[in-house]
């Protein structure tokens, strides 16, 4: 016989686990004041956890066929379950490393470090070009950072990109195109960072022989470099990303006074002899034959160029929910492209142009979407105020979706007013597959997004509702 047995006690409400002893602590290994044996878990009626402590206890004339029984329940708070210890999981630093440094890094990285050599190079005299035509390694370099960041030159290369590549070649190489077009803006940066230090070398050179020139000369370089300066600062990430207005209003006016101070120091420069000590305003076209002008025109150009399509169109504003303004426009797309909005008026017109991705079931359609997710001052305005018309650039610019064409089949994942940039990929071409994530998406994004989304086969999107079926 063994020294003792568990039973379910019936009496017991909810039943409990009952621990009995025999009654003669000769044939027992234990003696009547034996501690506690062991804790045994039970769930009652209720659900609650409690814990049985059986123990020991001496004979009572009570004991029932020669056994005694003890029970008593406690809570299982008395002993807490040992703490969940979270195993944070191991990145290495190779992989670390390779996320941070992306390809708009690489870009970066490698303008300014050619650059920079090349600024050693010229302010040690060991290349001497630079020294003598300094203004066309800096307007060069700004020229290179617009031409980034123009709506018709990246119209133009991704035009290239997907007429050349699309489909046939290896996927890596595909790839490699998204992503060079995906991260243009790091030469954008790096050509811009490299142009304001070769300028601040030409001011460095102009003020060494500064008894050679002009104060005139002098102040236009000094202003200038001021001017850029003021205009690199405002694009950094933490201004960019936490003062978007204040990017926005320096960035573009300071720019734009940057280029009028250029074409200043420009024509001020070539004009004036430092050998002769005199000003040269012949109309021989002199500055025509420089170099600096040239470049100084170029820039002109593709600053003014997207401003020229600027036009004030009718649009047709729905708000299903406070979260999101839906704006119709006419006119069909062609997928992967994005839109410039402005509501007009002279802060509107100069300072405020926003960025949305365009929804259009092709060009051969008569209107296009935009989602604007309610998060700043200018999408609140369109819910609480909707216009009837809006100023944007006729002339699109083209999103890194763009490429899709260059794959024969894909997943578009997106998460809230993210459809904008994936939707029309799904829409013209049945072998895009659309997951789109978000909380209780018909009531927040209305009818209209979703009818677009109904227009396509079942078996083409898969719509997870967070709300109701959590993140995972």
């Amino acid at each position: 016989m063994s020294a003792f047995t568990l039973d379910v006690e019936k009496r017991f409400h909810p039943p409990s686990l009952v621990a009995k002893f025999p009654s003669s602590p000769q044939n027992s290994f234990m003696s009547p004041l034996s501690p506690a044996l062991s804790r045994t878990t039970t769930k009652g009626a209720s659900g609650q956890d409690s814990t049985v402590t059986m123990l020991a206890a001496p004979t009572t004339p009570d004991a029932e066929d020669g056994f005694r029984t003890l029970m008593r329940p406690t809570l299982s708070k008395e002993i807490p379950p040992p703490p969940l210890t979270k195993t944070k999981p191991k990145t290495s630093r190779m992989i670390r490393f390779r996320l941070w440094c992306n390809t708009y890094r690489k870009f970066y990285t490698l303008t300014v470090t050619l650059n920079f050599i090349g600024l050693v190079l010229a302010a040690t005299g060991k290349w001497q070009y630079p020294r003598q035509y300094t203004g066309a390694f800096v307007l060069g370099n700004l020229q290179c950072a617009i031409l980034m960041r123009n709506e018709l030159f990246g119209r133009f290369l991704y035009l290239i990109v997907n007429t050349l590549f699309a489909k046939w070649p290896p996927l890596w190489f595909r790839l490699g195109c998204t992503s060079t077009l995906q991260h243009l803006g790091g030469i954008h940066s790096g050509c811009a960072t490299a142009g304001a230090a070769w300028l601040i070398f030409r001011i460095v050179l102009i003020f060494i022989d500064y008894r050679h020139f002009p104060a005139v000369i002098l102040t236009a370089g000094v202003v200038t470099t001021v001017a850029i300066f003021i205009s690199l600062a405002s694009a950094l990430p933490w201004v960019r990303e936490a003062h978007h207005n204040i990017f926005e209003g320096h960035h573009r006016l300071v720019g734009w006074f940057g280029l009028l101070s250029t074409w200043w120091f420009v024509v001020l420069g070539d004009s004036y002899n430092a050998t002769t000590h005199s000003w040269h305003w012949q109309a021989d076209g002199s500055i025509v034959r420089q170099q600096d002008f040239w470049f100084v025109i170029v820039m002109s150009i593709f600053v003014i160029l997207p401003w020229v399509t600027v036009r004030k169109v009718p649009v047709v504003v729905e708000i299903p929910s406070p979260k999101v303004a839906i704006l119709r426009f006419e006119r069909g797309m062609q997928q992967g492209l994005l839109s410039r909005i402005s509501r007009g008026g002279l802060r509107g017109s100069l300072l405020e142009y926003h960025a949305f991705g365009t929804i259009s079931k092709g060009r051969q359609s008569e209107e296009h979407y935009l989602i604007c997710g309610v998060q700043g001052d200018f999408t609140q305005s369109l819910v609480n105020h909707p216009p009837t018309h809006l100023w944007t650039r006729q002339l699109k610019f083209a999103g890194v979706s763009n490429t899709s064409t260059l794959y024969k089949r894909g997943i578009r994942v997106c998460t809230g007013t993210g459809l904008g940039a994936a939707l029309s990929t799904c829409l013209q071409s049945p072998d895009w597959y659309l997951i789109w994530m978000g909380s209780n998406q018909e009531k927040t994004f209305g009818k209209t997004i979703s009818a677009l989304i109904a227009s396509l086969p079942p078996s083409q999107y898969t719509l997870w509702d967070s709300k109701e079926r959590g993140l995972f």
